[in-house]
């Protein structure tokens, strides 16, 4: 009952919504280009970190006028988490943005798009691991979101959580397609070779892998210099260097669960509740677990990942459904994300219409009067 009503407010606010959208990212170009000539005559460090400030909080307000799933929680995520952890690296003399013969179209893509040149950081990667992935790959992919989008149509058929599990595999398909529509996007126009943000991460066999190596690359990447490195040069002098990174891995997921609740907060203007927090917390704290069972063990004996693999994915789905889901189904995003497909769905008919109408207008003949 609520979806029909939904699907008419985005519709009478997506011309609003763009409109935004164009002034947001107009705003974001402008304090970027501050940004990169601000770094080219302020040293890094206090007084650099204290001039670009200004623009950390500017990046905070700027979703706030966007209420769209796609585009607001996609701005929300590149400017809060992405743009705001580069540029505070960048204050200091760090991170990508720091390059001196970075141009400035490469440095407003590197601070605010989940994307990395390989030119830059790994000069000496497999060329086959490098880039987008196939076509067929995101087709795939979303031919799977039309299908869970016809799916939700029977929810009320079948056991909630089977539902939940829907939810999941559209959230990971999703999230592949936007960041690589905005990859390609800055790959066609300014030529940067990318990189995947997802590995396959239902083949992990581990929490380390899951969350490393195969779950939003990007994020982790960001999180190594910015949260993780930090952390571990503080715990290598009361802990030793041996068991430093424990300390660093929940200081990490700590971080990421704030933001996670930050980025929720943009999705359904609602207060926290924590328990993303205590989503992401737990899997610090039992991912330190995992690698200090590891330390100890010393590599004598590892369980077959045939029985490590789905315990894995297990564990992660359990707790998704504990604590994860909830909050995701709190800000209605589903019922939001459906809507705006049909709004889209609706515009592309309507367009077609209207083309259609008028090419079969200027066909017609005319007749002559008598």
């Amino acid at each position: 009952m609520m979806l029909p009503l939904i699907i008419e407010i985005v519709k009478h606010h997506a011309e609003g919504e763009i409109t935004n959208f164009i002034k947001v990212w107009s705003l974001v170009f402008a304090s970027l280009s501050y940004c990169f000539f601000l770094s080219k005559v302020v040293p890094g460090g206090v007084s650099r970190f204290l001039a670009i400030i200004p623009v950390l909080i500017l990046n905070l307000i700027l979703p706030l006028s966007l209420h769209t799933m796609h585009l607001g929680g996609s701005s929300a995520f590149f400017l809060v988490w992405l743009a705001n952890f580069k540029l505070i690296m960048l204050a200091f003399g760090k991170g990508p943005l720091s390059d001196p013969s970075i141009s400035l179209p490469k440095f407003a893509a590197f601070a605010c798009l989940p994307i990395k040149s390989h030119q830059i950081t790994d000069p000496g990667k497999d060329p086959a691991k490098r880039g987008l992935k196939s076509f067929w790959n995101y087709l795939a992919k979303a031919l799977l979101i039309c299908l869970f989008v016809k799916m939700y149509d029977y929810t009320d058929l079948v056991h909630p959580k089977l539902t939940w599990v829907l939810y999941s595999l559209h959230i990971y398909c999703g999230l592949e397609i936007i960041l690589a529509t905005f990859g390609g996007l800055a790959k066609a126009l300014i030529g940067i070779e990318l990189e995947p943000q997802f590995d396959e991460p239902y083949l992990s066999a581990s929490l380390q892998e899951f969350w490393g190596r195969r779950w939003n690359i990007m994020v982790s990447k960001i999180l190594r210099p910015t949260v993780y490195e930090p952390v571990l040069k503080c715990a290598s002098r009361i802990t030793g260097r041996r068991w430093a990174p424990l300390p660093a891995m929940v200081g990490s997921f700590m971080v990421s669960g704030l933001m996670h609740e930050l980025i929720f907060y943009y999705l359904g203007r609602r207060l926290p509740t924590g328990e993303l927090t205590a989503f992401f917390m737990l899997h610090g704290v039992c991912l330190a677990a995992e690698v200090a069972a590891k330390k100890l063990i010393g590599g004598r004996w590892r369980p077959p990942r045939l029985i490590t693999g789905p315990l894995t994915i297990g564990f992660v789905m359990a707790t998704a459904f504990w604590l994860f889901f909830p909050e995701f189904l709190r800000c209605d995003a589903v019922h939001k994300a459906l809507a705006e497909y049909a709004a889209v769905e609706a515009f592309v008919k309507d367009v077609t219409y209207a083309f259609a109408s008028k090419s079969a207008h200027n066909n017609t003949p005319s007749v002559p009067l008598q």
